[in-house]
C-alpha cells in the first residue's frame, strides 16, 4: 500500500492519496477543487486515481470529488447517512457531458475495495450528520487487521471536530446541542478502537473546524485516548457538551456558502484560471483588489479598492470572509506567487481572478491611498472615538479595552451593521495582525478606521485599564 498526505497550509487541510501498488489503482480522500496536483502525484507514483470520496460536506473549502467525476473516470463514493437533509444533490444529477455521475452511496459498515486495499466505512455523526470515517486495511500481505483510520473532522490530534458549525455558520437554529450529544455518542463508541491504530485527521493547527488542534498530522488511538481532553470528556455526556460548545471561535462568514455548494454541487472548475498581467490604470471597474504586499507597504500607498491580505496561512480564509464569489478579483502580487494565490482562491470558490499587477507598478502609480496605524498611547482618551475589538468573542470575554465593541474580523462582512458609524474607529486584535486586515476592509467600506499597532498585548503591557464585558 502507498499513502501520501497532500496538505494545504492556507486551510490547514489534509487530503489522502491511498493506492495499491500491485494493481496501480488509487483513491483520493477529501480532495480540493484543483485536482491536477493529485493526478500528477498519482502518476508520479505509477498510480491511477479510480475513486474519489470525502468524509463529509465540508464547510471550509469546496470539494474536488465532483471535479474528479467531471474530468476523469473516477467513481465517487459518498455518504448515505444522516437522512434526506444530508443527501448529495449534485450526485443525483448529470455531468456536463449529459451522463449520470458515476457514484455510489455508502453507509456504515460498507466496504470499498481499491485493488488489495480494503476501506471500511464508519458512520461518525456529530460534526455533521452524514460524517463518515474510513478504516484502512492492506490485504496485499499477511496483515489481517486494519492499519489506521482516516478520521476527517471527527478526531484530530489533541481535539475533536466542532459540532456547532451547522448553527453558528450555516444558520440551522437549535442543532448545536443535539449535534454535540451525537458527537459525544460517536466518540464513546470510537473509544473502543485498539491503541495501535493510526489516525489520519482532516485538519491540523490553524483550521477553524476545531479549537485546539495539534500541528502534528498523524497520531494513534492510544495516544489520543491518553492525551486528548475532548475524547476523555466524552465519557460524561453533559460535561462534554458544555466543554465542546465553549470557547469555539466564530466561523468565517463564507462557511455557510461552502456547506450549501458542497451539497448542491461545487461549480465545475475545469482548468485553473490564468489571470493576465495588467497596469494599474487598466484594472476593471468594480474589481476587488487583493494586495498581498506586506502591511507596511500597503499603509504607505495602495490602489483604491484594495484589501490587505498577505499570502500566509490564513490567506484563503480572509479572502473568503471578505469577498463574494461573483466579484472580479485582481491580485497585487509577484509573478512567482500568482498561481499559488489563484489556487488558494479557487479552493473557496473565488474563481473570477482576472488580472494581476506587479507590486513595483503600484509603487509608481499616482493617486494611491494611505492607511493609518498608531501606537496604543494615541487612544488613551476615547471621547468621540470607537474602539473596535476584532478578536474572537472568547478572547474578548477574558478582558477588553473599556467600552470596546466586539466583532470578529472574519465576520465583518456579515455583521458590518454592528460597527458604529460616524466616528473615527480604532481597531485592534491581540497583536495587530487580524486588525490590519479588518482596517483595510472597513476603510474600503467607508469607515474611518485606524489600526492599533501591537493590539491588546501592547495595551496590557502599557498598563492601561481593561475590563471584562
Amino acid at each position: 500500500m502507498l499513502m501520501r498526505l497532500i496538505y494545504d497550509d492556507s486551510l490547514a487541510q489534509a487530503a489522502y492519496l491511498i493506492g495499491c501498488q500491485k494493481t496501480g489503482e488509487a483513491i483520493i480522500i477529501d480532495p480540493e477543487r484543483d485536482i491536477d496536483r493529485y493526478i500528477a502525484l498519482a502518476q508520479k507514483e505509477g498510480l491511477t486515481i479510480v475513486a474519489a470520496t470525502e468524509t463529509h460536506m465540508h464547510a471550509d473549502f469546496l470539494s474536488g470529488v465532483r471535479e474528479f467525476c467531471e474530468q476523469t473516470d473516477a467513481k465517487a463514493y459518498l455518504s448515505d447517512e444522516g437522512g434526506e437533509d444530508w443527501d448529495y444533490v449534485w450526485a443525483a444529477g448529470k455531468g456536463s457531458n449529459g451522463k449520470a455521475y458515476n457514484h455510489q452511496l455508502v453507509k456504515d459498515g460498507d466496504v470499498i475495495m481499491i485493488g488489495n486495499i480494503r476501506i471500511k466505512v464508519m458512520h461518525t455523526p456529530g460534526h455533521t450528520a452524514e460524517h463518515i470515517c474510513f478504516e484502512i486495511s492492506d490485504q496485499g500481505g499477511d496483515a489481517d487487521e486494519p492499519m489506521g483510520i482516516v478520521t476527517g473532522d471527527f478526531v484530530f490530534v489533541g481535539d475533536v471536530g466542532r459540532p456547532d458549525l451547522l448553527e453558528s455558520a450555516a444558520g440551522m437554529s437549535g442543532v448545536m446541542e443535539p449535534s454535540a450529544r451525537r458527537l459525544g455518542e460517536s466518540l464513546r463508541k470510537f473509544h473502543a478502537q485498539p491503541d495501535y491504530l493510526q489516525l489520519w485527521p482532516g485538519h491540523g493547527a490553524g483550521s477553524a473546524c476545531g479549537k485546539e488542534l495539534g500541528a502534528v498530522l498523524q497520531t494513534t488511538m492510544g495516544y489520543e485516548r491518553r492525551f486528548n481532553d475532548a475524547l476523555k470528556e466524552a465519557a460524561d455526556a453533559d460535561v462534554f457538551v458544555r466543554s465542546i460548545l465553549s470557547g469555539q471561535p466564530e466561523p468565517p462568514y463564507y462557511f455557510a456558502r461552502m456547506k450549501r455548494d458542497n451539497r448542491q454541487g461545487p461549480p465545475i472548475l475545469g482548468a485553473l484560471p490564468i489571470p493576465a498581467n495588467c497596469a494599474p490604470s487598466t484594472i476593471p471597474n468594480g474589481a476587488v483588489i487583493i494586495d498581498t504586499r506586506p502591511w507596511e507597504m500597503f499603509c504607505e500607498g495602495h490602489l483604491p479598492g484594495s484589501y490587505s491580505i498577505v499570502m500566509d496561512k490564513v490567506f484563503s480564509t480572509v479572502a473568503g470572509a471578505f469577498i463574494e464569489p461573483e466579484k472580479e478579483i485582481v491580485l497585487v502580487a509577484n509573478a512567482c506567487d500568482v498561481e499559488e494565490a489563484v489556487r488558494m482562491l479557487v479552493r473557496i470558490g473565488l474563481d473570477r481572478v482576472v488580472n494581476w499587477v506587479d507590486p513595483e507598478d503600484v509603487a509608481s502609480t499616482d493617486g494611491l491611498l494611505t492607511t493609518n496605524e498608531v501606537a496604543v498611547g494615541s487612544i488613551k482618551s476615547m471621547d468621540d472615538v470607537v474602539v473596535l475589538d476584532v478578536r474572537n468573542a472568547s478572547e474578548f470575554g477574558e478582558g477588553c479595552i473599556p467600552g470596546a465593541t466586539n466583532v470578529a474580523y472574519l465576520q465583518l462582512s456579515k455583521r458590518i451593521s454592528e460597527v458604529p458609524a460616524g466616528k473615527p474607529i480604532f481597531v485592534h486584535c491581540r497583536s495587530g495582525f487580524r486588525s490590519a486586515r479588518a482596517v483595510s476592509y472597513l476603510n474600503e467600506h467607508g469607515f474611518d478606521a485606524t489600526n492599533i499597532a501591537g493590539g491588546f498585548m501592547a495595551w496590557e503591557e502599557a498598563g492601561y485599564p481593561k475590563e471584562k464585558p
